[in-house]
């Protein structure tokens, strides 16, 4: 009984460290093939018609307003008044219904002064791979800007690199290290999931009709 549950103490210890060095491969992985591809400085970036902005919550779960939110909504205002994009794609949540990512994005671009028909709503972009799929698949573009802060736009142009769309990550301004702390812990298991998900060939929750941007 003994030697039995030593063996199987060993090989969960085994998948527990294969686990670990999966992390850590996908993670440098995707920050090694997307490094090329994401810039702080708007000089970098590549004209494109249409930039996709990647959505989170405006307030945190204590109310407070949510840095990663207004950062990103800086860089889509700075990227599009720099004439690097014509369009905007606000893709982000929207399950619930006094929960809306894209809509929140869109007012605070237009207070931004960004034309409200300059900006496309995304309502089903409730994880990345669904955002970054459906620009392509729904709203047929093959080049895209991707915004947000670098650590999600390594992941998001590396996942679009690999679903057959050009793409360039314009990193928003990161938010203090300790305050993001969990977000940035999140994210080496985001990165990792990402092989997953292509082995499995998983696919956005939802497609919808095409949506033409002029």
């Amino acid at each position: 009984m003994r030697k039995t549950i030593k063996n199987i103490f060993k090989f969960f210890l085994l998948l527990l460290v294969a686990g670990i060095i999966f992390i850590a491969w996908a993670n440098y992985s995707i920050k090694k093939e997307s490094a090329a591809s994401v810039s702080y400085n708007i000089a970098d970036v590549p004209a494109a018609k249409t930039a996709l902005l990647l959505g989170t919550g405006k307030t945190l779960s204590n109310g407070m307003p949510n840095a990663y939110f207004y950062n990103r909504i800086k860089a889509a205002t700075d990227l599009y008044k720099s004439g690097k994009v014509q369009y905007i794609i606000v893709s982000g949540d929207n399950s619930s219904k006094d929960y809306n990512e894209p809509e929140d994005m869109q007012l605070a671009l237009v207070q931004q002064g960004i034309p409200q028909d300059k900006i496309i709503l995304d309502h089903a972009g409730f994880r990345t791979l669904d955002s970054v799929v459906r620009a392509k698949d729904i709203f047929g573009q093959t080049k895209l800007t991707i915004i947000s802060q670098k650590f999600h736009n390594e992941r998001a142009v590396f996942l679009a690199q690999k679903n057959g769309i050009q793409a360039f990550g314009y990193n928003a301004e990161d938010v203090n290290k300790y305050a993001g702390l969990k977000t940035n812990l999140r994210e080496y298991l985001a990165k990792a999931k990402v092989y997953w998900d292509l082995i499995l060939g998983v696919e956005p929750k939802f497609g919808g009709e095409k949506i033409l941007i002029p």
